[in-house]
């Protein structure tokens, strides 16, 4: 009974959610934004539809045959609105735990290897006003650079020539 009084208070919007195909589910969620296909694949099997994991490959197949799903699209998508916050290594790191392989990591993060240097720049400066003062706050400007995933190199060059010019 408690769980027909829900039913009444649920949107239409919302039952009709609960009544969509798997496709319907799936392309609504690629609507709204990218997906990689082992995170759409994810979404399906939380969102309690049931199905078997067969059929829901078969509609993440159909979806990559249409065009809707894109590793490679969701690859570039995700490494052009991060690549001014964040390294290669954490790029990297992300593509990976969303599913890509390793060839659609390095083709989606090619054009990224000359910019690591000014992206590091660019980060630094938006967090910083200033060149470290001691060895303690170069050491904490150092591991910031590194916790968002820049190079070594990147990182001290950034530092390097903040004391320099600072």
């Amino acid at each position: 009974m408690e769980d027909d009084s829900r039913e009444e208070h649920r949107t239409p919007a919302r039952r009709r959610a609960g009544n969509q195909t798997l496709l319907q589910k799936s392309v609504s969620l690629l609507s709204r934004r990218e997906y990689s296909r082992r995170e759409l694949g994810e979404k399906l099997r939380r969102a309690g539809t049931g199905e078997p994991p067969e059929k829901i490959e078969a509609v993440l197949d159909a979806l990559e045959a249409k065009g809707y799903l894109s590793d490679k699209r969701f690859a570039e998508q995700l490494v052009r609105a991060k690549a001014s916050r964040y390294g290669r290594k954490r790029l990297e790191f992300e593509l990976r735990q969303r599913g890509l392989r390793p060839d659609e990591i390095s083709e989606a993060l090619a054009g990224l290897e000359e910019t690591e240097e000014s992206r590091a720049r660019a980060v630094w400066e938006r967090r910083f006003s200033e060149a470290p003062s001691d060895q303690k706050e170069r050491a904490r400007q150092f591991r910031f650079l590194l916790s968002r995933g820049f190079s070594y190199s990147a990182a001290a060059r950034v530092i390097g020539d903040a004391e320099r010019n600072g």
